[in-house]
Order: structure tokens, then C-alpha cells, then sequence
């Protein structure tokens, strides 16, 4: 793209005249508050268009930048909307519009990973891709392998950063089998990728994975194959597994806080030792385990 293509006029052009290249769905807070915006302060920033012949001989324009604002223009009651005219073509204008919301990070994950995948469509290789969006070539070849095998619960546990991407690499590899899976998260844990709140995420988002599946609905019915009858059982086993570690947890605490009392009975018992406490002011106890060393919750 030269810089005579990025050089443009401003004009104020007619809403009904502009035809939007990748419409996006748009989180209603935050379209409310680009419209109380512009209602109170008005447009800080132009949209972005390229020309194009209409069917009927009419001007029509191609929206490159600014779905949001001119959507805002559009409820607002405004039939123009201050616009920079730019000569591009098509993809050109994709690739200006996919940039600008990498570089703002204010679409939803996989409506950006999926710009990715669409430059890919259109021909372009890793190398390429990863110069024209200025993402690292292994970030590209990583969330093109997630989307290639359909992993979008990986995709956006990525792109949000609660997990690496060779993390979710080695997940995506392991598919279904549970040994597989556990032994991903062992490697990932032992190469330092996964650590502490981390690993608790990767966690999560298997278990979201195993139980709802791979892709995450978007306002369309799940399939019926997501739930059946083997999947439900093996839920029902990891939930048994779970009660059964919990009670084994909670054994062996009492075991260790019985084994506590009965030490300290014993040193207790033990005048010199007694004495020291006393002489060292350390002659008290918690009230929890002074009521279970001795009958009343006597002090030393």
C-alpha cells in the first residue's frame, strides 16, 4: 500500500451511500457509550472510506474504518457523516480494517483470529500475514493451527491471556484422551509455560472443552451431539473422583489435627516443659485447640 493509496480528502458523505466491507456485532454498553459521546461532544475522530461505482450510477462507498461510529451516526438521526476518502481496493481495505482493531483490541477474539484465517483464504501466507497485521510469524502459524481444528475455547482462553499459546497447542494436540490431556499440562507445567493461576485457567477451559466442546455457540442451538450419554457418564465420574478427593482431604486433616492434640497433651504433661512456656510467655493456646487438649479449655 503506497502512501499516495493512505492520502485522502475529507467530505461529509451521505450514511445511506456507505456499504460496510466485514459488519461486526457490537457489545451494546459500549455502543451506547460511543453514541452518548458523539451526542455530547460529537465525532473526535472521522470514519474511513474508498469509493465505488453503485449499480444504478449512484456514488457508494466502502466502509474501511469506523463501523461503530457511523452506526452511532445512523441511530442518532444523522444522514451525513464526516468521512476520509481514500483510493484502495477490496482487500486493502480488509487488511486496513482487520489492523486497526488488532491494534485496538475492541472486537471480540474470534471475530480478529478470524480476520487472520480470512487472510489466509485470500492467499496470503504466514510470513505475509503476520508483516501486514505486525503480530510475531509463531503467534500466526499457532492461532492458524487452533482454528484450522476448530479450537475457538482455546482461541479466546489465548487471545485473553489466560493461557499461552504453546500451551494450548499441546492441549489441542492431546484431543480427547484424558491421559493425553494431563500429561500436556504436566510438560506445560514442567517447561514453566503453565504456572499457578495459569495452569487454573487451563484447567477450566478443558473442562469446559470435554463437557461443552470445542466451539463456543454464538446464538445458534447446540447440537445435540455435544451432550450424550457417554459424556454424561464421564462427567458423572469426575464428579465422584472429586466428592471421593474431598473427603480424602478432609480425612487426613482431621487425622493430622488429631495427631496435634495428642503432641501437645503430651508436652503439656511435661512440667520443665511447661515452665518454659510459661517463662517465655508463650503460656496460652488458640481456643480451638485449647477446647480439644483439655476438657473446659483450661489454660498452661
Amino acid at each position: 500500500m503506497t502512501k499516495q493509496h493512505l492520502s485522502g480528502e475529507m467530505q461529509m458523505i451521505p450514511v445511506e451511500q456507505i456499504d460496510v466491507l466485514n459488519p461486526r456485532d457490537r457489545n451494546s454498553r459500549v455502543f451506547d457509550e460511543i453514541v452518548a459521546n458523539i451526542k455530547t461532544i460529537g465525532l473526535k475522530r472521522p470514519i474511513t472510506v474508498t469509493p465505488r461505482p453503485g449499480s444504478s450510477g449512484t456514488d457508494r462507498y466502502l466502509l474501511v474504518c469506523g463501523e461503530g461510529r457511523l452506526k452511532a451516526y445512523k441511530s442518532l438521526g444523522e444522514t451525513t457523516i464526516p468521512a476520509m476518502v481514500v483510493q484502495v481496493s477490496d482487500e486493502e481495505a480488509f487488511i486496513m480494517s482487520l489492523a486497526e482493531n488488532i491494534a485496538r483490541r475492541q472486537c471480540r477474539p474470534l471475530e480478529l483470529l478470524a480476520g487472520i484465517q480470512q487472510l489466509q483464504n485470500q492467499g496470503y501466507d504466514k510470513k505475509a500475514i503476520a508483516k501486514k497485521t505486525g503480530l510475531g510469524i509463531d503467534y500466526v502459524k499457532g492461532i492458524l493451527k487452533l482454528l484450522e481444528n476448530g479450537e475457538e475455547r482455546l482461541l479466546v482462553a489465548v487471545e485473553s491471556g489466560r493461557i499461552p499459546l504453546n500451551a494450548a497447542l499441546h492441549i489441542a494436540g492431546a484431543g480427547s484422551d484424558d491421559k493425553a490431556m494431563q500429561a500436556a499440562l504436566q510438560e506445560a507445567y514442567e517447561s514453566g509455560e503453565l504456572r499457578g493461576k495459569q495452569l487454573l485457567q487451563a484447567r477450566r477451559v478443558i473442562e469446559k472443552r470435554q463437557s461443552l466442546g470445542r466451539s463456543i455457540a454464538r446464538g445458534t442451538p447446540r447440537k445435540t451431539t455435544d451432550v450424550t450419554s457417554s459424556s454424561l457418564v464421564r462427567n458423572y465420574k469426575k464428579e465422584v473422583d472429586r466428592q471421593k478427593m474431598m473427603v480424602k482431604k478432609a480425612e487426613f486433616a482431621q487425622q493430622r489435627l488429631l495427631f496435634v492434640v495428642e503432641a501437645l497433651r503430651q508436652l503439656l504433661a511435661d512440667e520443665n516443659f511447661t515452665t518454659l512456656l510459661r517463662a517465655e510467655g508463650l503460656d496460652a493456646l488458640p481456643k480451638y485447640l485449647a477446647d480439644r487438649v483439655w476438657a473446659g479449655g483450661l489454660a498452661v
